[in-house]
């Protein structure tokens, strides 16, 4: 079983104590920083105020960013299966037709 571990993370210059598996630290790490930009950006733009509505804005942001990537892994991974497909369907017709070539070759 993992142990869990308190990390301080800083998102727009404040400190947040969050547990997390010790083995995952480094990701949320990389979650926070990541966050944190996102969240200075929409900061920056000076359309949304406040700290709650700057992270619900980021949160949205993020998530959209992982529906788009989710639907292109998605037609990414139908496209190498129809290629996979097409594959062994040429596989099997080369294997087909030299059963068919040898069996036409031996004499009964």
């Amino acid at each position: 079983m993992d142990k869990f571990k308190s990390v301080t993370v800083k998102l727009l210059n404040k400190e947040f104590q969050v547990s997390c598996p010790a083995n995952a630290e480094d990701q949320l790490n990389d979650s926070a920083h990541y966050l944190n930009k996102k969240m200075l950006e929409i900061r920056k733009s000076g359309r949304v105020i406040g700290m709650e509505r700057i992270a619900v804005m980021a949160a949205l942001n993020i998530a959209y960013e992982l529906a788009v990537l989710r639907q292109q892994q998605e037609a990414y991974v139908q496209s190498v299966s129809k290629q996979i497909e097409h594959l062994q369907n040429k596989i099997d017709n080369a294997l087909m037709d030299e059963l068919i070539s040898e069996s036409s070759r031996d004499p009964v």
